[in-house]
């Protein structure tokens, strides 16, 4: 019964220790030198400086959105490009399709100033 569980065990073991050795090195062997511009609260892309109710610029938004889409269509195209061959010519102008629709929607993007950050 070991035998079946062993090398799931093993795995686990391997991902906490890939996940908290370098965190615990990091920790043990950083530099701790705390600044008043280091410990204050940062988020959303501006500093926080009045009540949560306040009006704020979307384009920060924008562009996590677009950063999103386009990060996803690289996690398509990595198993897609892996299987290409055995999948033929119909994988490859769907994919074709795909992309050319992601580039029109990053062609109207930029040009309605989306990705102009100022």
């Amino acid at each position: 019964m070991l035998d079946h569980y062993l090398p799931i065990l093993i795995f686990i073991l391997v991902a906490i220790l890939v996940g908290v050795v370098p965190l615990a090195l990091g920790y043990l062997l950083g530099p701790r030198r705390p600044d008043t511009a280091k410990d204050s609260p940062y988020e959303c892309g501006f500093e926080a400086f009045e009540h949560a109710r306040m009006k704020f610029d979307v384009r920060y938004y924008l562009i996590a959105i677009l950063f999103i889409i386009f990060d996803l269509e690289i996690a398509f195209l990595f198993p897609w490009a892996v299987a290409l061959a055995d999948l033929g010519p119909f994988a490859l102008w769907s994919m074709v399709i795909f992309l050319g629709i992601l580039v029109v929607g990053f062609v109207y993007e930029w040009k309605k100033g989306a990705l102009e950050w100022e």
